[in-house]
Parts: structure tokens; sequence; C-alpha cells
């Protein structure tokens, strides 16, 4: 078992992008990305949460933190996945997963994506009964240690996100150019089989995708140009979605600097079959986009027009802005002084 708990510890898998991964501009969808990220999440997560013997599990996911998009993937290329477990707790599983993109006729590869996902194994037999994770191994002390600190942050920053998440994006008659309810937009889908995990329940790659689909429409409404994602700030599963549900995912544009938008995206579940549970907000999570010209480059965003209660919204949209910006050039001063 010790053995086995060791092999399961990483994970590559790789595919080819086709056009129907992409926008019509060639670059592949963020939420394509995002679904392969989850997938490998799922993947390694679930086999070392059933690499000792005892009662089967599959991992769902709970939260993936902060995701940037390094630099765009085409249509030709292919997708490297790299996942591997980085800490457990005692009823928790942290995986990093790097994704490489790689171009087949020269052999270029750059790096795209980084992203960090936390999963909970729920028993094959109740799926409200979460089951205790394995423990893996540390090379270091330090390492295990900078885990938990991790997985503290991210437990309070998941309670802070539920505490303001009873918002309700209301549909507006009439909005002028440039407002919130000119680019805010929704979308409904039916949740079936093929949605699903061995639970019945969606796959969180499934829902990101199609966060993704609604907060690019709000971007693309929004600035009229070609538009990519560029980050997504922390996605948090407050709680499950099952197979027969009808959920409507709603985006609403929050902030604009000068070449990138932040949109707020919810997604509310509306359980039809055999259930007397009312809707509930299921997701919630914001995106990042950024407009680009014909050629590529990044373009100016038209500058948002807020109301009294939108105003509040955009200051604390420019709050996450300025923390983000402030952690880059943290992140980069180490690489600027070698």
């Amino acid at each position: 078992a010790e053995d086995r708990a060791n092999i399961t510890s990483f994970l590559i898998h790789c595919r080819i992008m086709r056009p129907d991964d992409a926008n019509i501009a060639g670059n592949v969808h963020g939420g394509t990305i995002l679904k392969m990220i989850e997938e490998a999440g799922a993947i390694i997560s679930t086999r070392h949460c059933n690499s000792q013997s005892g009662e089967h599990c599959v991992a769902a996911l709970a939260r993936v933190e902060r995701t940037d998009f390094l630099s765009p993937m085409c249509i030709g290329e292919v997708a490297h996945v790299s996942a591997e477990i980085t800490y457990t707790s005692k009823h928790s599983v942290e995986v990093q997963v790097n994704v490489l993109s790689e171009n087949i006729l020269t052999g270029a590869k750059r790096v795209t994506n980084r992203a960090t996902l936390w999963y909970v194994p729920l028993s094959l037999k109740n799926v409200d009964k979460v089951l205790e994770v394995p423990p893996i191994q540390y090379a270091w002390k330090e390492l295990e240690e900078d885990g938990k600190k991790r997985y503290e942050e991210q437990k309070l920053e998941r309670l802070v996100t539920k505490q303001r998440n009873g918002d309700i994006i209301f549909p507006v008659f009439n909005p002028e150019p440039y407002t919130v309810g000119y680019s805010q937009s929704s979308l409904i889908h039916l949740v079936g089989p093929s949605d699903c995990t061995l639970h019945g329940f969606v796959h969180g790659g499934v829902t990101m995708k199609l966060m993704d689909e609604v907060a690019g429409i709000v971007a693309a409404r929004h600035c009229k140009t070609n538009i990519v994602t560029a980050s997504v700030d922390a996605i948090n599963f407050h709680e499950k979605i099952k197979k027969g549900c009808v959920i409507t995912i709603s985006g609403r544009m929050t902030f604009t600097s000068n070449k990138s938008m932040e949109i707020e995206v919810f997604v509310d579940a509306d359980p039809f079959v055999d259930e007397p549970k009312e809707r509930y907000r299921a997701v919630s999570a914001f995106f990042t986009y950024v407009s680009l010209s014909k050629e590529g480059k990044p373009v100016p965003v038209p500058q948002l027009v807020e109301t009294e209660d939108e105003k509040r919204r955009f200051e604390d949209g420019k709050g996450r802005y300025l923390q983000t910006k402030a952690k880059r050039q943290v992140q980069m001063q180490p690489l600027t002084q070698q």
C-alpha cells in the first residue's frame, strides 16, 4: 500500500488542441484548460485516497486557488498537464498542476498555467461522508509546515467568501453601454449524466468551463474585441450539484483597469427531481480578462460606468487588482536579483 501511495503522488497526461477547443481567433478557451487541470487533479487525488485498503471513495473538488494564464495556447499545440500532491490534511488533498504547451512542429515548449486545487474524499457508499486521507511523505519538514499554512489560509478565505455569497444578479432593462447591466450575462444548463462523476454529481471541471464561457461573453460584450482569460481568482465550490439539476451561471463586470476586466461569476442550482431543496448558491469566483487587437496585442479597455451600489463592488475589485499586482512584484524580485 505504501509503494502504491508513492506511485500515485505524480501524474502526467497530454492531448492535442482541436478547433472546437478555441475561440474564433484560434486561442484555446480558458475553460478548456481549466477542465484539463481539474481532470488531472481529480485523477491523482482519487488514486491517492484509494491507495490504502479501506472504504472506496472519489475525490471531490472543494477549491481552486488563483490560476494565472501565463501564455495563450493555440489550435494544433499539445497540452502537457502534470499534477503532483503537495500536502495532505486529515480530510483534504492539495494538488499542484502545471500546464505546458508544445509546438509539435518545432518542439518548442512553454509554461502556460500553474494552479493549486483542493480535494476532499467522499465515500462511494455515502456521498455525505468525508473519509480520511492517507498521509504523504515529505522530503523536508519545512514542506509540511508550508503546506499546513496554505491549508489554514484557504480555510479562512473560504469562510469569508461564503459570508458574502448572498448577492443576486437581477436583469436590467434598456441598459446604457459600458454599464454593468449592459454586459451581464447568464447561461442555463441542465445537468446530464455526461457532466457527472460516479456519485452523480457535476465534475468541477465542467462547472469551471461553463463559468469561463459566461465570463468571456461578459468581457466580449463590454469591449467588443477579441478577449482571453488572464487569470482566475480562487474558485470556491460551496455545495455539490446533483445530476438532474438546472444550473444558472451568471456573470457581471465588477472592475476595469486600463487593460483588464474583472468579472464575478455565480453558479446557482435548482434541484428539480425528487428534491425538496430550494435554489442554492453552489460555486462563485472572479475571472480576469484582457482585451486584444486583431494582431493579438493588449488594447485599452472601456472604463466601467457604475451606479452607487456598483461603485462599492468596483472598489472591492480594485483592491483585489492592486493586491494581485503587489504579489506579482514580490514574486518577480528573486528572478530579477539572479
